[in-house]
């Protein structure tokens, strides 16, 4: 999260000096190059398949139920260090660390079939014969004399098409029993000589969940000469229906000595069979070119959205490929009929909440600080289904998620991301209809903890929370349910608490009702229950109220995945006054540079992001440097703004776009779902959301020379809201001036209404920093806080 404040010019010769040493920053370069072909030619789906970014380069359509994907053994799928596939599996999600779908894992073959384990039937492959584009992966294999799979989807499908070399035994496998996650048990039918059926079920995300269960049905263009099942090492020839706990699954075999060729479409339903049916013929009647066509031109819209002009070959193709990312998900959870399995595990339809689309795999912790507020400005109605889904789980499972995958609460990570997530939607204007309805749930959310036999845990350490005025730190303390506990991360989840009760008191009063709107204020404050005076740094404290752990701050307890030093930002929400704990914007300012390394990241920015700067997708602890590949700290470099020395968000921001690269390497830790991916698209434009949950969006130089967006006109009236800044590059990267509509602005920041009722931000650049955004008020002012109350009106 964010920062507020503001701050004037030391001296001229310190802007001086800064200007001279920043000259060396070498940030994606906007030389002029002209914009041309399709913006899906621009895209490399294997961005953060190396380095564990745990992306998948398959098919898929935006926001779609199947991502239809190879899988090489890697934990979370496929790797582009290894050299075998085991399957090309139906269900897929960008950029988790831990283990999750991988169902169905379809694989053709050659020969008898003398294996049922795909870590010993996979085939190999070069990626030199492998290539991929949005809605459609191509690779040769090498074994089994030579097959060539083609894979592309629809929402509710996914389409292969193997071509065989010329044999009598061209099987393909489909494997119901091993997937990424633990399979609990599965069915396998074959209904007739063309269609194949499954029911999986499996559990698990980085640790043990309750079930869920995916039903497929794969249709194949023609006849099987031949087919069976398998169970553990036993294969039964014309078998048409088995049952089994383990390794299992069923096969088809073709004669292709004339017809070399075979297609197969399969639906997935989480509902039951016969959604899978509904499914497969609503979406599977098309050829597998027209289905790959559709799929190009469905991602072509969404990336036409923002027109970027200006940046070399490589800076687009790493922008648009994130912006592509940025789409994957939440998925579609519901059928084509509308119906979908809700968090109560029951069926339900789209129908009982107005029809909107039900959607499904929340990685909150994640997402509500980047790719939430994306698509609210680039995809505002499917968002506004989103945040109504969130809704649905509230009302069909009695509390709000907090990482939910498919039908189920899995309980990764901590603190309240719900809340900002759906106060996101909210002054979005996502919620229309609905604010009392989500104000009661997050209010729910906010005074209490789930019952005993609620699966979620929601905010676990609230008793504590709401008595003491912070989350303790309870190391291994035993857990009542799955998932992470809030108690092991006791110092981070009081500052998430607290930014989440800023959020909300902000709603609250929006909608009037002020009582709970001063608490939730007065709690918004308790991030100063865990500053320590005697370190300057935020300190866990155990259940007497001590500070405990190591008083370094790069070696603090309590923080989830980081430390005091990387979550001493995460106040966005009243950054005025947690820079006067620190000791006021000067000395803020001295500690950010220490953060960032920034004067050596002035003379060499792409050494210092990759080796001084925290890198490695799990490299979280024992740090006091920047870590630009987790989440904590994904606002951090914002924070300049309210020292009074905007120009250094830049030098920042920029250098932590080289991380971003258009090679299988190019992805900064885990893309989780979106959330990195989005941090790129937003930074490149110049505008992003520096109060998480709220309508602001703070300002740095673009990195391009015009940025066009095309938008919703229910929700921006203008239809297009154009960013400039002519002549950006790394030499002329400092924001000179501002104007918004051809009227001068000092401020670093926008709100929605502004970006609502505008067409045009223009960015004036130069070589040296200079007085823009260093007023009195200048900065993000303080949301949902008393301090927030005594602030300058805002335009809303």
């Amino acid at each position: 999260m964010p920062w507020l404040s503001r701050t004037r010019l030391r001296t001229a010769g310190a802007v001086l000096a800064a200007a001279l040493i920043g000259s060396a920053l070498a940030v994606p370069t906007a030389q002029a190059e002209p914009p041309g072909g399709p913006l899906t030619d621009l895209v490399n789906p294997f961005i953060g398949s190396q380095n564990d970014g745990n992306t998948y380069p398959g098919a898929a359509v935006p926001f779609g139920m199947v991502q239809l994907s190879p899988d090489t053994g890697h934990p979370t799928g496929y790797s582009y260090d290894d050299d075998h596939l085991r399957g090309f599996s139906s269900v897929h999600i960008s950029g988790v660390g831990c283990g999750l779908g991988g169902d169905l894992p379809v694989l053709p073959t050659t020969g008898e079939i003398t294996e049922t384990d795909y870590a010993k039937y996979a085939a190999a492959f070069r990626h030199d014969d492998e290539s991929a584009r949005p809605g459609y992966y191509r690779v040769g294999l090498t074994s089994y004399g030579g097959i060539t799979a083609e894979l592309t989807a629809t929402a509710h499908t996914g389409k292969q098409r193997y071509t065989f070399p010329a044999t009598d035994q061209a099987n393909v496998l489909l494997n119901a029993g091993q997937s990424l996650h633990k399979t609990v048990s599965t069915r396998v039918e074959v209904l007739d000589s063309r269609t194949i059926r499954t029911a999986i079920t499996g559990r698990g995300f980085c640790q043990d969940t309750k079930p869920y269960t995916v039903y497929t049905l794969t249709r194949f263009d023609r006849p099987f000469s031949s087919y069976g099942t398998w169970d553990g090492d036993k294969v039964t020839a014309g078998s048409k229906d088995s049952t089994a706990t383990g390794r299992h699954g069923a096969y088809a075999r073709f004669d292709t000595r004339k017809d070399r060729t075979v297609e197969a479409t399969t639906a997935l339903s989480y509902v039951d069979a016969a959604g899978a049916a509904r499914n497969l013929r609503a979406e599977g009647g098309r050829s597998f070119d027209s289905t790959k066509a559709a799929a190009n031109a469905a991602w072509e819209r969404r990336l036409a959205q923002v027109k970027t002009q200006g940046g070399d070959t490589t800076l687009r193709r790493t922008f648009y490929s994130s912006l592509y990312r940025s789409f994957l998900a939440p998925n579609i959870g519901s059928d084509v009929d509308g119906r979908y399995t809700g968090w109560d595990q029951r069926t339900h339809r789209t129908s009982e909440y107005g029809g909107h689309s039900y959607y499904q795999n929340w990685s909150l912790w994640d997402t509500y600080r980047t790719q939430a507020q994306l698509l609210a400005l680039l995809a505002p109605r499917e968002s506004r289904d989103m945040a109504l889904s969130v809704l649905r789980i509230d009302k069909e499972s009695g509390w709000l998620p907090k990482w939910g995958y498919g039908t189920v609460e899995t309980n990764i990570m901590t603190g309240d991301p719900v809340t900002p997530f759906l106060t996101n939607a909210y002054q979005q204007g996502l919620l229309a209809g609905h604010e009392e309805e989500a104000y009661a749930a997050l209010k729910k959310n906010a005074d209490g903890v789930p019952p005993a036999d609620s699966p979620a845990v929601g905010r676990e350490a609230n008793a504590q929370y709401l008595k003491d005025g912070f989350a303790p730190f309870i190391k291994d303390r035993p857990h009542a349910k799955p998932g992470d506990s809030d108690f092991e991360h006791g110092a981070s989840a009081t500052l998430e608490y607290a930014l989440s009760d800023a959020m909300l008191a902000q709603m609250a009063r929006d909608l009037g009702h002020g009582k709970d709107a001063d608490r939730y204020a007065a709690r918004a404050q308790n991030y100063r229950k865990i500053f320590d005076s005697s370190t300057g740094f935020f300190r866990a404290r155990d259940e007497r109220g001590a500070f405990t752990g190591p008083a370094d701050p790069a070696k603090s307890q309590g923080f989830h995945e980081g430390t005091s030093w990387q979550y001493q930002w995460l106040v966005p929400q009243d950054l005025p006054g947690m820079l006067k704990l620190i000791g006021g914007k000067d000395k803020a300012d001295e500690r950010l540079d220490s953060f960032f390394a920034y004067q050596q990241l002035l003379a060499d920015p792409r050494r210092t992001a990759r080796e001084v700067w925290v890198n490695g997708p799990y490299d979280y602890y024992n740090a006091d440097k920047y870590n630009p590949q987790n989440e904590p700290d994904l606002i951090a470099p914002y924070t300049y703004l309210s020292t009074g020395r905007p120009w250094k968000t830049t030098d920042v921001v920029h250098a932590a776009l080289t991380l971003f690269t258009d090679t299988p390497t190019g992805m900064t830790g885990n893309d989780d779902l979106g959330t990195m991916s989005a941090w790129m698209v937003l930074s490149s434009i110049g505008v992003f959301p520096v109060q998480p949950g709220t309508d602001s969006w703070g300002l740095s130089t673009p990195v391009f020379d015009r940025v066009e967006l095309t938008l919703d006109r229910r929700y921006y009236p203008a239809g297009h809201f154009t960013i400039t800044a002519p002549g950006t590059s790394s030499a002329h990267r400092y924001v000179q001036s501002v104007r918004l509509d051809g009227a001068d602005r000092d401020r670093t920041y926008l709100t929605t209404d502004e970006l609502r009722s505008g067409r045009e931000l223009s960015f004036t650049v130069g070589a040296k920093p200079s007085g823009w955004g260093t007023g009195d008020h200048a900065a993000p002012p303080p949301v949902g806080t008393a301090a927030a109350q005594q602030q300058p009106a805002r335009r809303r």
